[in-house]
């Protein structure tokens, strides 16, 4: 192909006097050079292969959020999306991510509106995080229009409604989010259907067991299909004993270490944290919740 495109640049140079027959002649090569070119293009993708998505660099993002470093896997998973559109891991994490740096930036307020205003990075946090659950949603629906039965689609589609109606919801004080909360819960009985084991589909599902149990009055249980405390509890408990993928695992005690502070089970929680901290040295929450609660159970 190089050797093409010198001879023919050389050719042009020798015939520079002839100008009024030169545009017919360089039509007539370019003609001649553009399936020459497409072929080379068309040779150079097939070598290259179809993308493939780099793990690696996922794992990386996900250690970064689990050590509470949000900002980092969130910034990471971004560069990823760029060539890597349709991974859909990588808009649930990424849309995590945002989503735990707003929560840490707003903390739990009185008045939630108020420090949202004094919050100066989190509109810009808040229209990223719109925008990426947004696009996941598309590629979700793209892929399951594509394959009804895909449960990871399905699955991701529902974490990533959930982390809006946490986002809008829980963090935000927001009455919204009915929509995404019944496609949230639909799509994770979906996928419990066909996949009754599937761990991270059977956490999220327990998880609105438990808000929906804990945080609402027994009208708003009811209009929300319902919750299951005791039954959310025993799932978190299970997932987080259970051996596998380690981020998965990580998903499901660090679920557990909140439901145990929520329950104020300390003692629970301290052992649970701990054992977090040794694989995730460097989450500061961990470093403080165990420094707090560590010496007073000890006097006990």
């Amino acid at each position: 192909m190089i050797e093409l495109c010198s001879i023919l640049a050389e050719l042009i140079r020798c015939l520079a006097g002839y100008t009024r027959i030169i545009p017919g002649i360089l039509l007539a090569l370019l003609l001649v050079l553009q399936p020459t070119v497409s072929f080379a293009q068309s040779a150079q993708a097939a070598q290259d292969g179809p993308v493939v998505p780099d793990r690696a660099a996922l794992e990386e993002a996900q250690a970064f959020f689990y050590n509470g470093e949000y900002d980092r896997s969130a910034a990471l998973t971004q560069t990823l999306l760029q060539s890597e559109p349709g991974n859909l891991s990588l808009y649930e994490l990424r849309t995590s991510a945002l989503l735990f740096q707003i929560k840490r930036l707003i903390g739990d307020p009185a008045d939630k509106d108020k420090a949202l205003k004094q919050c100066d990075r989190c509109a810009a946090l808040i229209e990223a995080f719109q925008r990426d659950t947004a696009s996941g949603r598309v590629q979700a629906h793209s892929q399951l229009k594509a394959n009804p039965n895909d449960d990871n689609a399905q699955f991701m589609l529902g974490k990533l409604d959930l982390n809006h109606v946490w986002l809008y919801l829980g963090t935000l004080g927001r009455r919204t989010g009915w929509n995404e909360y019944w496609e949230a819960r639909h799509s994770l009985d979906a996928v419990l259907e066909r996949n009754p084991q599937h761990m991270r589909a059977r956490l999220a599902r327990a998880w609105i067991d438990y808000i929906v149990d804990t945080r609402m009055n027994w009208g708003t249980r009811w209009i929300l299909g319902g919750g299951n405390k005791k039954k959310a509890l025993a799932t978190m408990q299970e997932a987080a004993a259970t051996a596998g993928d380690p981020y998965v695992s990580a998903e499901a005690r660090f679920a557990l270490w909140d439901v145990q502070v929520r329950e104020k089970n300390m003692a629970a929680a301290l052992v649970t944290a701990q054992g977090l901290s040794v694989d995730y040295p460097r989450n500061a929450e961990l470093t403080r919740f165990i420094a707090l609660h560590a010496p007073a159970l000890r006097s006990k």
